[in-house]
């Protein structure tokens, strides 16, 4: 499987998932992703904690049980890097360790606040952020790493502001660039304005009715587009309506009569279920 290095030197806007356990690192390059997305947002509310919560040895942890079953290049969603300039050493040695071929590092105040999550931003100030950056880049072992510099500041204080923070960041030695945002208008400014590679939140219902298309993106210098809650938005969903229509007495109509059994075979191939009794079969027998 290609590095994202090379995948984002391509001619095409690489789509990444988000993924949160083994068997969703599984699935998502068995449908053909190229690239999985570890979000710390969608960690946190899986682990009922908020993002705020979540430690870097939890994320470590997260891509060596991944890695260990799937070879999908993975961006790691490293908030604020959990540290000062001093700190970024540590974070990019134990991300490089666990198997990250990318830190997406934003320039938010620590320690993390809940109120991040209903849209209250706290900026660190470019200065310091240009130092975690010009650190994260002397700790990096792998040159293949990428650092991805993140800002929020669009929704806080403009599109002007944004635009100077990452310039500056760029000018710093990050590799990719990434302002939060998701109106097709914004994107186009960014994209028209900034120094290429760029990266983007995907649509959370998808391109279809975007206004923008994946060609779109990519023409305008956007190289990654990751997706960082939909498919944990399906899976408590799935699960939420699986419960219910067990403590009610119901049937699931997401899966309807026989789906459950259906489903877990699906889920044994993609575990590869067959390889492992072969492996069974040749050694300590039936």
């Amino acid at each position: 499987m290609e590095t994202l290095k090379n995948l984002i030197g391509g001619n095409e806007l690489i789509v990444a998932p988000v993924v949160l356990n083994p068997i969703m690192a599984k699935l998502a390059q068995d449908t053909g992703f190229k690239a999985g997305y570890v979000s710390g947002g969608s960690l946190g509310w899986l682990k009922c904690v908020t993002e705020a919560n979540i430690s870097v040895h939890e994320m470590a942890q997260l891509a060596l049980d991944m890695k260990s079953v799937s070879p999908l290049p993975l961006i790691l969603d490293a908030g604020g890097g959990w540290g000062d300039p001093v700190h970024m050493h540590r974070t990019m040695m134990i991300s490089e360790a666990a198997g990250y071929e990318a830190l997406e590092v934003e320039d938010q105040y620590l320690p993390r606040r809940v109120h991040h999550h209903i849209g209250i931003e706290r900026l660190i100030e470019p200065e310091l952020m240009v130092q975690k950056i010009q650190e994260l880049k002397a700790a990096r072992s792998n040159p293949k790493t990428l650092i991805i510099a993140r800002t929020n500041a669009l929704r806080l204080t403009g599109m002007d502001d944004a635009l100077r923070r990452a310039e500056i960041f760029h000018k710093a030695g990050a590799d990719m660039l990434f302002v939060h945002t998701r109106t097709p208008e914004e994107i186009r400014i960014i994209g028209e304005r900034l120094p290429k590679p760029l990266m983007i939140f995907a649509p959370g219902d998808g391109f279809a009715n975007f206004g923008m298309s994946k060609d779109d993106l990519n023409s305008l210098g956007f190289k990654l587009a990751a997706s960082s809650g939909s498919a944990f938005a399906a899976m408590y969903k799935a699960v939420r309506q699986s419960y219910e229509c067990l403590y009610n007495g119901t049937s699931d109509p997401f899966l309807a009569d026989g789906g459950p059994g259906a489903q877990l075979k699906r889920a044994h191939i993609t575990c590869e279920l067959p390889r492992l009794l072969n492996i069974e079969r040749l050694t300590t027998g039936e």
